[in-house]
């Protein structure tokens, strides 16, 4: 079975940007739609953001709506996941996940990284 592989997470201010990016060696992800996920001490995984495998469609959760936009590379088996406005609520361990269902959800990937961390500063 194939890990994604996160990376692009740290430390930022509020209102600052980061690109987070998701690597899946032998995984064709033309084949996979893709998600983020991301959890916060205390809470529980939720989702963040996806992309079906053709792009077609996409879907975010409301507390990121015009401030992340999710995107894929097929020729690099890479989706990204571009941060914007980041407010502190948005820290949390980033995760990214494969999976042949639609619509994306927590419990229905089959393939997840081991996260990467982003903290955001007030």
């Amino acid at each position: 079975q194939v890990q994604p592989v996160e990376s692009g997470g740290g430390l930022v201010q509020a209102g600052g940007s980061l690109r987070l990016s998701c690597a899946a060696s032998g995984l064709t992800f033309s084949s996979y739609n893709m998600g983020w996920f991301r959890q916060a001490p205390g809470k529980e995984r939720e989702f963040v953001a996806s992309i079906e495998w053709s792009g077609a469609f996409t879907s975010y959760a409301d507390a990121v709506k015009g401030r992340f936009a999710i995107s894929g590379d097929n020729a690099k088996n890479t989706v990204y996941l571009q941060m914007n406005r980041l407010k502190p609520e948005d820290t949390a361990v980033y995760y990214c996940a494969a999976g042949r269902r639609w619509p994306v959800t927590r419990d229905g990937m089959d393939y997840w990284g081991k996260g990467t961390l982003v903290t955001v500063s007030s």
